[in-house]
Parts: C-alpha cells; sequence; structure tokens
C-alpha cells in the first residue's frame, strides 16, 4: 500500500468520523453532550481538511473547476 492509498483511506475514515459527529450533535439531548459533539465535529473537520489539503498539494485529489454560468444555475435553482 502506497501513501496515496493509505491518504485516501484516511480521508475516508475522517468523513466518517464528521459524519457520526455529525448525528451525535444532532440527536444529542443535553447541552454538555450536543457542546462535546460539536468540539469534535469541528476537530475532525479540520482534520479532514488538513488531509484534503496534502492531497490535494500533491496532484492525488484534484476538484474541477466550474464555469461561472453553472455555478449561477445552481445558486438559481437553490433559492427558489
Amino acid at each position: 500500500m502506497d501513501d496515496r492509498n493509505l491518504m485516501e483511506n484516511m480521508l475516508l475514515l475522517e468523513k466518517g468520523v464528521c459524519d457520526l459527529m455529525m448525528h451525535g450533535a444532532i440527536e444529542s439531548s443535553c447541552p454538555d453532550v450536543h457542546q462535546t459533539f460539536s468540539s469534535a465535529l469541528t476537530s475532525s473537520l479540520n482534520m479532514q481538511s488538513q488531509i484534503y489539503g496534502q492531497m490535494k498539494s500533491r496532484g492525488w485529489y484534484t476538484a474541477d473547476s466550474v464555469e461561472q454560468q453553472k455555478r449561477q444555475e445552481v445558486k438559481m435553482k437553490f433559492q427558489g
């Protein structure tokens, strides 16, 4: 297993952790528990962003550019 595969796995795992923390925060019935999940979610999102940034800097994760017209179409679609 090479570095790229390891980082892809790390990114997928971190996305899963973010999902769990988000649901924990949504479903919590106690303010202290909600705050704990919210803090953990923020940390997980930061970690996910760092992993993505490292992958992007190595050319392992590319995002396609979107034309301004396409962005405007999507924006209009969701504005109602």
